[in-house]
């Protein structure tokens, strides 16, 4: 039995797939191991959001490279497609691009043959390149990347991928180029697959995507993402549905008011913000203002009770000057988001922002972070104090050691981590906890 051993990089919906092609491997015969020596395969599905994201699959690459000289080691999704049409790492002997993850098995079954039968030399050292390549213009393509998931390896909480691709093409952006168009899921196919997950005993699903918001436009023009919400939340057995990160411009009064009256969704929403200044927002192709992002972050406090707003935030973004920066920064000030990821910006080539004038010095990328960083920890540790007095529904997920302790711990539907400690094991359930103090909030 072959050893193969897989290492994601980059957003949950790479997760997904990187499960998804454990499962397919599994099915087929293949042994799991860890991301150590001793695997037959390696396989690292890559990304390619940052230049930090590029250097950390190549280092993964060539670890799995120097791991085992006579493996194969595949290299997968993002970074690789980005590299289209230029030469292969010579440490990676299958390129598998996006769209192409569902042939993994095959892949790996011909180019073992070719190997065996001499047609592939056996590798002597990384200036060999025996690259075997299965990857297509992924802007051209409109099918949907067939995968499926029964048994995450989180086995509580299941991500699912419901949609590919981005047709924003914002300035920053390298994932357009990386990912294709919109490309949507069937919605029975979802349905379907959220089934078998919840007959396996998951109760939480997550609906993920490139650009989760366009759900279904690939279809008829409309978004469809309201619809599959209420398709899934009709599945018996799931709990809860959470929802991936979304475009402000699906948040209206009729969508707020529509999942508010669907009690399987949790409070928590990710809205990608990315500045907070109107002229930064301009350059980035953004298509919104601050004032009518705002008004979003209103209409989902109006419907929901004090729900867990979150965002991403760039700083460092070609052109911005202190006084944008500022605004930036008060802005997410008035916000009030219980978490705020920051990104100092990285420049991509192929997007415009590459070519921008006035790209800003690291040096004041890194301040301007920090600035960033440290309002958004204030205001998280404020949005978590909110809720000492409150008593709250939290799904146990796993055993962790906690202020020198071994306790319980799980997430509300807000995803504020709560520490539990019980003689019973409560894993996989839904209990109700009084959050009396600090202590009890993971941080």
């Amino acid at each position: 039995m072959k050893k193969a051993a897989l290492h994601n990089l980059g957003c949950k919906v790479n997760a997904y797939e990187t499960e998804a092609m454990q499962e397919m491997l599994e099915n087929a015969g293949y042994e799991i191991v860890p991301f150590k020596e001793g695997a037959d395969i390696y396989i690292i599905n890559t990304c390619t959001v940052t230049n930090i994201a590029d250097r950390k699959s190549r280092q993964m690459l060539h670890r799995a490279r120097k791991m085992n000289p006579d493996a194969i080691v595949v290299a997968a999704g993002c970074y690789v497609q980005a590299q289209d049409g230029k030469e292969a790492d010579p440490c990676i002997d299958i390129v598998l691009g996006n769209n192409h993850k569902k042939d993994l098995i095959e892949i790996l079954e011909k180019y073992d043959l070719k190997r065996t039968a001499g047609a592939v030399e056996k590798r002597q050292d990384e200036k060999m390149t025996c690259t075997v390549a299965e990857i297509e213009d992924i802007n051209k393509t409109r099918e949907y990347e067939s995968l499926h998931l029964t048994k995450p390896g989180d086995h509580t909480r299941a991500y699912i991928k419901v949609q590919d691709g981005c047709n924003q093409f914002c300035t920053y952006c390298i994932i357009p180029y990386a990912r294709g168009r919109v490309r949507s899921r069937e919605q029975e196919d979802v349905v379907n697959e959220v089934k078998s997950l919840a007959a396996n005993g998951y109760k939480e699903i997550v609906l993920t995507g490139i650009h989760l918001s366009s759900y279904g436009i690939d279809h008829d023009g409309e978004r469809h993402l309201l619809d599959l919400i209420r398709a899934v939340h009709e599945v018996d057995g799931i709990e809860r549905i959470r929802l991936g990160s979304l475009e402000p411009g699906i948040i209206t009064e009729e969508f707020a008011d529509a999942i508010s009256g669907l009690p399987k969704i949790c409070p928590h929403f990710h809205l990608s913000l990315q500045s907070g200044c109107d002229a930064t927002l301009k350059r980035m192709n953004r298509r919104y203002t601050s004032a009518e992002y705002y008004e979003k972050c209103r209409i989902l406090r109006k419907y929901f009770d004090n729900p867990a707003l979150t965002t991403d935030v760039i700083v460092g973004f070609p052109g911005e000057t202190e006084e944008e920066f500022q605004e930036s920064l008060a802005f997410v000030d008035k916000v009030d988001f219980y978490e705020t990821h920051i990104f100092k910006y990285s420049k991509r080539e192929g997007t415009k922002a590459a070519r921008m004038e006035d790209q800003i010095d690291e040096q004041v990328k890194a301040q301007r972070s920090a600035a960033m960083i440290e309002l958004g920890l204030k205001k998280k540790e404020a949005y978590e104090r909110s809720f000492i007095g409150k008593t709250v529904e939290v799904l146990v997920e796993e055993d962790e050691v906690y202020e020198g302790k071994t306790v319980q711990a799980g997430h509300t539907k807000e995803y504020i981590k709560i520490a539990l400690e019980s003689e019973e094991n409560l894993k996989n359930t839904i209990v109700k906890v009084q959050i009396e103090n600090d202590s009890q909030i993971i941080r």
